[in-house]
């Protein structure tokens, strides 16, 4: 999902593409060849102690990012 905005009129959408694909160039609503992509948001977050976290470390190292507080 990209965000894309026209520099010449101001019109905002979302497009969604591969990554592979060429970015949009021409606005549909004043059709002049003026779109470039926004920075956005990621649709989601990753947070908590996670897989990473509790599946693979082993030992000492477990709970790094809790400190020394056991889960």
């Amino acid at each position: 999902m990209y965000d894309y905005q026209c520099a010449s009129c101001g019109h905002q959408l979302e497009a969604i593409q591969k990554i592979s694909d060429a970015p949009l160039v021409d606005c549909p609503a004043c059709q002049a060849p003026q779109l470039k992509k926004m920075l956005s948001m990621p649709g989601f977050r990753l947070s908590g102690t996670g897989w990473y976290e509790t599946d693979f470390k082993t030992g000492s190292k477990k709970n790094l990012a809790g400190g020394d507080k056991a889960d």
